[in-house]
């Protein structure tokens, strides 16, 4: 809610004051009062939080609300103006100008400081108002009554009980599931079993459970059992004095009439006397509070006869830890497959035809089912609303791009929302504005995770901690996301490392939902319709129905432009021109081919991304956004940096490569930019790459860039080893560093690192190596090496087995040996393998017990590899192997049936063989498919 926008102005604008104590000089009594104003504000939406998960906002909460969060917009706006006004000349002027700054600069300080007082004298006197209303509206009284007819709340229909009644012959796809949690509970060890089934709002997990509670197999094994809906607002007590209660009904016994009057300790003494030596089963549905597992397990007994507990949640954390106990699960529900999906929802919207989509409401259908994404509780509300309409293709057509609309005032879909909204208001205020970000992109919109990070950062959503950088911070308030199941994991790469994430399509109509009522983005451009209206947040994505012009405000911060088709540069002009507070702008993959020098107008420009676009050239003005943080210019045409580059010395991101997908991969596939003398200013730097090792002077520079995690250095000369090798010495942070070499036939030079960065965990080494560098065997936290065109001609396999850590392990051109021997033992923790143009290689071994959590395994053009790797029927958990361009022979050896070495791979789930087509293009065939031996 606007608490978020509020909470954001007081930590944000406060501490920005008091350091900015020499420009601001007569106004802090003045910024005092806002604070306070804004503290008590604060606590009146609290409890609008509060009292809207029972009852539905009035109308003039609202409107209360959306003005709140625009007047405290109202106020950052007011503070930068005046930093930028009082900034202004500050910065990148000649000595020529100095004395006339001087002259002049007190008289626009004086000037600008009375505009500033005059408007927050205005902004004080607008707070006052607003908590004037909140007092008179009772908005600070969770139980209201009925204040008055415009402030009245409707109450809602919770249908999360009608869940517990639902009959068996309407439930689809959990019979697995339900077999799974039954069995878990029936044979589990003679201590206590522990359930946690956890999954998004509406997906069924109440549902689910309640089968098994009331299964007969199961009700047969224990002795005594509960059903406790916890919910968030509970009493302990309350919760113990309904289980004891059931417990005894479950034996058809009579509870003591004491428990009614009896305080915690003595409930718990209560019910550990009754359940011991029987073995009792009890659900606790729909768990909130993380603490809530340390204080009810006091209550059961541990060693009970193989006792039962259940818990449904959203939250992750609040299972308890699996180091507790091995008979601990967790069962995340997933949405229901696409045929299940479409099964129920024919069962709600077809009753009278017997559960069969009529022919011409098959398409509208399916698209309207795809667009609920298995989500049990969207697919019932929308299909019993379906139910009862006209059965008419173009009233259906209609329904997926009014589905926000429709969420917010259909009664019959009101439940939809309401329910995944208590996720929402359940987040701390500092998560609600990183949730609500996922609006700024369009629906089924994959996100990439680090760079979902750096737009929060730069929102200025996320607080440094001590001991940790924003980017771990942000890093954590992901993490809560994902683990209270609003957010969903796309990718997950080998070493556990979520990489790109998305929110569910209903979820994201709430978002847009909420967003609409805090006025906290615009989405200006979407598939149904255009819009000219604004916002401070703007998202312009897929088609251009609007003129982009007139989507512009002065008062807009941050714009994202995504899949649109075309973006003039009258608007790029009108952006740089008119947007003078603008924080952030993330142009990746807009038809761009240039940015306009007056983007060294943004003082407050914190996030400019270019990637993926035609820009060939930044403006020298781009030294001016002195705030800027990151600057996105991966696989765009830039390929050198102005020498004003230097001057933004807050950077901490700077990424710029240019990629031709086209061409066959080689050493310089990915060109490197050139980087400018003075790069050592930039110590703020975490991310820099992919820079051009054009000198030893430059090379030096490097060691001071100490806060590096990431660094890609290419085009090193063998005598430039040394100095490299200095530099990364002083960089005791690094975690991730490339290192690409001139040519193929160029040697890297790094024998001379006598201590590598302690805490590196990628090393990927691009260019000959005499030998395998000596110090690799001291790199205990490693998780990624990858040599490419190394040409090594001793087996390296003996070295790099001994690291604990290594999950991903990659060859290309790296070993020039005929034979690599991974041995029983070693590798124990690599998931990810790659061997390609191992020119010599004509055998591989593998030993039972090496290996044994490789998930994938890939082996590219290796001529006088003849037949299948000897061991790999040993790699029981390998999921995927791909092969890339190899001989007739060794494909045709694998296929089933006739294949002699098919018997060798038929356990593995995916087995593919790619072949290229043009550069790093590639035709996929699956084993067995009759086009690839067609092919061949």
């Amino acid at each position: 809610m606007a608490e978020s926008a509020i909470s954001l102005v007081i930590e944000n604008l406060v501490p920005l004051l008091a350091q900015e104590a020499r420009l601001l000089e007569g106004i802090h009594d003045k910024v005092e009062s806002i604070k306070g104003e804004l503290e008590i504000i604060r606590s009146f939406l609290k409890d609008a939080d509060a009292r809207a998960e029972k009852v539905d906002m009035s109308n003039v909460e609202k409107i209360w609300v959306k003005q709140v969060s625009e007047e405290a917009y109202h106020i950052e706006d007011v503070i930068d103006e005046y930093i930028l006004y009082c900034t202004k000349g500050l910065y990148g002027r000649s000595q020529l100008f100095h004395f006339f700054l001087k002259v002049f600069q007190f008289t626009i300080k004086l000037k600008a400081r009375h505009v500033i007082a005059s408007r927050i004298q205005d902004i004080n006197r607008n707070l006052k108002e607003k908590r004037e209303i909140a007092i008179r509206y009772c908005f600070n009284t969770i139980e209201q009554g009925e204040p008055s007819s415009d402030a009245r709340s409707v109450a809602w229909s919770d249908p999360r009980v009608a869940s517990l009644f639902i009959e068996e012959a309407e439930v689809l796809g959990i019979d697995s599931h339900k077999d799974k949690l039954i069995n878990w509970l029936v044979k589990g060890p003679s201590n206590r079993t522990v359930i946690s089934v956890v999954g998004i709002g509406g997906v069924g997990k109440t549902t689910l459970v309640k089968k098994v509670y009331d299964n007969e197999k199961l009700v047969a094994q224990f002795d005594c059992r509960a059903w406790i809906t916890v919910s968030k607002s509970y009493k302990m007590e309350e919760l113990f004095r309904d289980m004891i209660k059931q417990f005894y009904e479950a034996r058809k016994e009579f509870a003591p009439k004491e428990i009614d009057t009896m305080e915690e300790i003595k409930l718990i003494t209560v019910l550990r006397q009754y359940l011991d030596g029987k073995r009792y089963v009890v659900i606790f549905d729909d768990v909130w509070d993380t603490n809530f597992w340390e204080h009810i397990k006091l209550a059961l007994p541990t060693k009970t006869k193989g006792s039962g507990i259940v818990i449904t949640t959203r939250n992750e954390d609040i299972a308890p830890p699996h180091i507790e106990s091995s008979s601990y699960y967790v069962h995340r529900q997933q949405p229901l497959p696409l045929e299940k999906a479409w099964e129920l929802f024919c069962k709600k919207v077809f009753q009278l035809e017997g559960g069969n989509c009529l022919l011409e409401l098959v398409e509208p259908s399916q698209n309207i089912v795809e667009r609920c994404e298995g989500l049990p509780l969207a697919i019932v509300a929308i299909g019993s609303l379906l139910s009862t309409k006209d059965k008419v293709v173009s009233e259906w057509n209609k329904l997926p791009c009014s589905l926000s609309f429709e969420l917010e005032t259909n009664s019959r879909l009101r439940s939809i929302a309401k329910i995944l909204s208590l996720s929402y208001h359940d987040l701390p205020y500092n998560l609600k504005a990183c949730f609500l970000y996922f609006g700024m992109f369009s629906e089924a919109y994959s996100i990439n995770c680090a760079r979902l990070l750096r737009l929060w950062i730069a929102e200025g959503f996320v607080k440094e901690k001590q001991g940790k950088i924003l980017e771990d911070v942000a890093q954590d308030y992901l993490n809560q996301l994902l683990h209270r199941s609003l957010v969903q994991v796309e990718w997950v790469d080998y070493d556990g490392s979520v990489r790109t994430c998305r929110v569910h399509d209903m979820i994201h109509e709430v978002i847009v939902s909420k967003s609409e009522e805090l006025s906290f983005f615009h989405a200006s451009i979407r598939n149904c319709s255009g819009s000219n209206r604004i916002g401070r947040r703007l998202s312009i994505h897929n088609n251009l129905d609007t003129p982009l012009e007139r989507t512009t405000s002065s008062k807009t911060r941050s714009i994202i432009v995504s899949r649109a088709y075309e973006v003039p540069n009258s608007f790029l002009t009108t952006c740089l021109e008119n947007f003078k507070l603008m924080k952030l702008m993330n142009f990746e993959g807009a038809p761009i081919d240039y940015i306009p020098k007056e983007v060294g107008n943004l003082f407050h420009l914190r996030y400019l991304s270019l990637r993926a676009t035609k820009v060939q050239m930044l403006p020298k003005s781009i030294n001016k956004p002195h705030n800027l943080e990151t600057l996105d210019l991966k696989r765009s045409l830039v390929s050198e940096l102005p020498t004003e580059i230097s001057g933004l010395c807050k950077l901490r991101y700077l990424a710029a490569y240019i990629q031709n997908d086209d061409i066959e991969y080689r050493i310089n596939f990915r060109k490197a930019i050139k980087v400018p003398s003075g790069i050592g200013h930039l110590e703020s730097l975490h991310k820099f790459y992919n820079v051009e090792a054009c000198s030893n002077a430059f090379i030096a520079e490097l060691g001071k860039l100490r806060l590096l995690r990431k660094l890609e250095i290419t085009k090193l000369k063998r005598e430039n080893g040394k100095t490299l090798c200095i530099a990364l010495k002083k960089m005791s942070d690094l975690r991730s560093l490339r290192i690409c070499a001139t040519s193929e036939e160029e040697i890297l030079e790094l024998q001379l690192m006598s201590s590598p960065p302690p805490f590196l965990q990628c090393l990927i080494l691009v260019g000959r190596l005499e030998k395998l560098p000596e110090w690799i065997s001291n790199l205990k936290n490693i998780v990624t090496i990858a040599l490419y065109w190394s040409r090594l001609a001793n087996d390296p396999l003996k070295v790099l087995q001994a690291l604990h850590n290594l999950m991903n392990l990659g060859f290309h051109d790296g070993y020039e040996g005929e034979q690599l021997h991974f041995e029983g033992g070693g590798f124990q923790k690599l998931k990810y393998l790659m061997l390609e143009k191992l020119g010599g290689l004509n055998r591989l071994k593998i030993d039972d017990g090496s290996l044994p959590l490789l998930e994938k395994l890939q082996i590219g053009h290796s001529p006088h590899l003849k037949e299948v790797p000897y061991g790999v029927h040993h790699l029981k958990g390998l999921k995927n192997l791909e092969y890339y361009e190899m001989p007739r022979e060794f494909v045709l050896s694998m296929q089933p049936d006739e294949g002699p070495n098919f018997w060798k791979v038929k356990h593995v789930h995916s087995i593919s063989f790619w072949y290229r087509i043009q550069g790093e293009k590639y035709k996929t065939y699956k084993l067995g498919d009759p086009e690839l031996l067609d092919f061949l």
